[in-house]
């Protein structure tokens, strides 16, 4: 290649640069603020039907800027290691705490994100079983998921938070004794694990698809997914009826600034203020209209709120001996539901 041929191109690369440059500063309103967030798929209707237009509206009447928001949906694994790997969302709304402390550690988000009065916990919800209406299989609790000829969904829990606590509730069912509190045996969480493992039809990224898969494509008698999941499409008109097990887990679902991002983006504090308001009781009650369990001590928090029937028993992570343990007794390479998902007997959806 010639010299002038090289200068020539060089030329037009810096044209087209210059270009580019240009675009994106004419673009940027000096008036509006923006916020991008990076989001697990279950909360794609509350942020963006609910929570966003709400926020906008105060923002607004509060600072007389506009707001512009871009949003990133994917299963809660994904998108956390998207994040981790260079997607600058500036606020992380993920399915569990596992999820944002492989953040903490790849030192996007601060160490003490959880440190607040909720915990950095954003939303709550029950481990629910979906069926067919009429319950034709008469399924009431996690038991009857491992008798023969049920075909259970869940998605993947390499990709998906939702098949974590899925698998747990099962788990901590079982360990915890049930109903009556008392304290289970190993093997009887490894025989319950099993039996349901082994009629999963179907394991998919996320719990957005599995549920696409029971409501759409008719697969399966039953689905393990988050109580909001089914009441949203209930509420929209897709009624999946549900059971409540009589001793299930509590979903603690958190959000937190992703630091990397606003500083170099320069916009902390319209995103501290949306995950501020996402706390607020009027935030809180957003969430429960689209089927979430508002958080305790919120205004939403009431006798009268959209919250559905509780269980016998409500368990949480802490009761299981939180996140960092269970990663390495169920899903560590020597790991409970990792053998036998791995176990030949168990094939179910391999």
């Amino acid at each position: 290649m010639t010299f002038g041929i090289r200068s020539k191109m060089r030329a037009l690369i810096l044209l087209g640069l210059a270009a580019v440059l240009g675009g994106c500063t004419s673009a940027r309103d000096p008036n509006v603020d923006q916020i991008k967030v990076g989001a697990y798929s279950v909360v794609r209707e509350v942020v963006d039907e609910g929570l966003i237009p709400a926020f906008e509206a105060k923002w607004k009447a509060e600072t007389g800027r506009q707001v512009k928001f871009e949003r990133a949906y994917n299963a809660s694994g994904a998108q956390a290691r998207s994040i981790a790997s260079g997607f600058d969302a500036d606020l992380a709304i993920l399915s569990h705490e596992g999820d944002m402390e492989l953040l903490v550690k790849e030192k996007k988000v601060q160490p003490d994100w959880k440190s607040g009065p909720e915990k950095g916990i954003v939303s709550n919800s029950l481990v629910v079983i979906g069926h067919r209406p009429g319950n034709p299989k008469q399924i009431k609790d996690w038991a009857d998921l491992a008798r023969p000829g049920i075909g259970v969904l869940y998605p993947d829990p390499k990709t998906s938070g939702g098949a974590r606590w899925n698998i747990n509730a099962i788990y901590g069912s079982a360990v915890l004794g049930g109903q009556d509190g008392k304290s289970g045996e190993g093997s009887a969480a490894r025989e319950l694990m099993a039996g349901v493992q082994k009629n999963v039809v179907n394991m998919d990224p996320s719990g957005r698809q599995s549920m696409a898969n029971f409501v759409e494509r008719k697969t399966g008698d039953a689905i393990i997914s988050y109580e909001n999941e089914l009441r949203l499409r209930n509420k929209d008109g897709e009624a999946v009826p549900y059971v409540i097990p009589p001793a299930t887990l509590l979903i603690e679902s958190p959000a937190a600034i992703v630091e990397t991002s606003v500083e170099a983006h320069g916009n902390r504090k319209v995103a501290e203020a949306f995950l501020k308001f996402m706390f607020s009781a009027e935030g809180q009650k957003i969430f429960a209209d689209y089927g979430f369990r508002p958080l305790k001590g919120t205004q939403s928090d009431s006798k009268d709120s959209t919250a559905g029937p509780s269980p016998t028993r409500i368990f949480t992570m802490t009761d299981l001996g939180g996140w960092a343990k269970l990663e390495t007794e169920l899903y560590g390479p020597k790991g409970l539901w990792v053998s036998i998902f791995t176990d030949p007997s168990h094939a179910g959806s391999k």
